[in-house]
């Protein structure tokens, strides 16, 4: 359905404009990882009425997951590049090709085994860059939020419906965490507090409910390359409304994680074709 893609698409949107937001924003990283979250919290809490339930300890595990990808992302568009940031995070991935035999029974095949070094090399890129102290931390805050990003990927795999109860709490508990490290924190001037509901409301709260709903009536594949636009347009957006520029060996990096998705997404329809047509030939 037409109306479903625009969603996934919406979502994509709303998901890329995070980091320019955020570097536009004049309050540390853990202000806005606090009020980015109670705002996407009390949103999605009141808008979305299956979520509104007390958490089970399966709940719990994944929305701490949740808390973490969120809180560290933050963290590390604010120290390295918006482009470094969303590209490693998006090597998510590899960990959950690694974490899905353990916690989920599935195991991989041969094509995502063959992606694991193409993501790799991909992710080895965004080191080569000349990288200052704070950079190289962000990078590396932005490693471990896209495991944390994979465990929640899996942990929501698990809940099914469960789902956005974990996505509520979640925010709340990341807000739990990061608030008391607002201490001493720069003065929040109007246009900050104007940037952190937005995070809150449309970057994160109403990225989900487009996501959510527009999943629903699209194939697994074709969401997954819908949704690519947000690495694509997150580094185009912070370059024309916050003037960054991404190293040149991280957006070859991210040329390479792209393309290596793409592949993993798209190998199992393009094998599966030759079947069908054999299928069809016999019939």
């Amino acid at each position: 359905m037409l109306k479903s893609r625009l969603l996934l698409l919406a979502a994509a949107v709303l998901w890329s404009t995070a980091g320019a937001a955020i570097k536009l924003c004049g309050l540390s990283g853990w202000q806005i990882a606090a009020g980015r979250s109670l705002v996407a919290g009390i949103f999605l809490a009141v808008l979305v009425r299956e979520a509104r339930v007390l958490p089970t300890l399966r709940v719990v595990a994944v929305s701490v997951a949740y808390a973490f990808t969120v809180v560290l992302f933050v963290l590390a568009t604010k120290l390295t590049t918006a482009a470094n940031a969303i590209f490693i995070q998006d090597t998510a991935p590899v960990w959950v090709l690694l974490l899905s035999p353990w916690l989920l029974r599935e195991a991989p095949t041969r094509g995502e085994l063959a992606a694991l070094p193409v993501y790799a090399v991909g992710l080895g890129l965004f080191f080569v860059d000349e990288l200052s102290a704070g950079q190289l931390t962000g990078n590396l805050l932005a490693l471990a939020s896209g495991v944390a990003f994979a465990l929640s990927i899996v942990g929501l795999r698990l809940l099914r419906h469960d789902g956005p109860s974990a996505l509520v709490w979640g925010n709340v508990l990341a807000a739990a965490l990061a608030f008391p490290f607002c201490v001493g924190g720069p003065a929040a001037a109007p246009r900050d507090v104007a940037i952190v509901v937005y995070l809150g409301i449309f970057q994160l709260g109403l990225s989900y409910l487009c996501f959510s709903r527009g999943i629903r009536g699209t194939p697994a594949v074709e969401a997954s390359l819908l949704i690519l636009l947000e690495p694509v347009l997150n580094p185009i957006w912070a370059f024309l409304l916050a003037g960054e520029r991404p190293g040149p060996w991280a957006l070859v990096g991210g040329a390479v994680i792209l393309a290596a998705t793409a592949w993993r997404t798209l190998a199992p329809v393009l094998a599966s074709r030759p079947c069908r047509s054999t299928r069809a030939s016999r019939s």
